[in-house]
């Protein structure tokens, strides 16, 4: 049996080129509009059609759930909000602009895109601790989409979450994900095989 699950990355967000992890900024009316023409585009490719969707899983920071309570109420489905769908917590360089980072910390920001895996930002979560976390999510989706008969689902949520999931499906070292391409309202379709429990990702055609 092989479950359906699409990802959907926010769009352009008021904090677009920073390092916003858990802070809440909404998105931007071109935030919005890329998430909906990733939402139209699915339906002239091999995704299950948006109304086919049983469930809508999101990330409650508001650049995903604002988006998700659309998704929902446009197609009368379930939503369910998971912290652990939330991107990565970059401690005190949230907020910060890359550029600005760039000029500060040139150092440790270029250890940052080369090696995640042996540099933790200042008060951040570990990419160690990042994995295991979105790793845990994607079970309790699931677990939850088996337990409630549901095929097909779609997950709103942020880049880096999408980034780690690809790295993992392509069994590419954890020190890659960063290389992982997750574009803003990109639209990643996975699918989930209940018997061996591992994840797909699937080419969109």
């Amino acid at each position: 049996m092989h479950l359906q699950i699409d990802l959907l990355r926010h769009g352009e967000s008021e904090l677009s080129h920073t390092l916003r992890g858990s802070l809440d900024d909404a998105l931007t009316a071109q935030g919005w509009q890329q998430m909906l023409s990733s939402i139209d585009q699915s339906q002239t490719v091999s995704l299950p059609r948006p109304q086919q969707w049983d469930v809508v899983f999101s990330s409650p920071l508001q650049r995903c759930r604002i988006f998700a309570e659309h998704i929902v109420k446009e197609r009368d489905i379930p939503l369910i909000l998971d912290q652990s769908l939330q991107e990565m917590h970059f401690g005190d360089w949230e907020g910060q602009s890359i550029q600005g980072l760039y000029e500060q910390f040139p150092e440790t920001l270029a250890d940052f895109w080369q090696k995640p895996t042996q540099t933790i930002l200042p008060k951040a979560e570990s990419m160690q601790q990042f994995h295991l976390r979105v790793s845990t999510a994607m079970m309790n989706i699931q677990q939850q989409m088996q337990s409630q008969g549901w095929q097909s689902a779609l997950v709103v949520t942020h880049g880096g979450v999408i980034k780690l999931l690809k790295c993992m499906v392509l069994q590419q070292p954890l020190d890659d994900v960063l290389k992982m391409t997750a574009e803003l309202g990109q639209l990643s379709s996975f699918s989930w095989d209940t018997v061996t429990q591992t994840l797909a990702l699937q080419e969109l055609t």
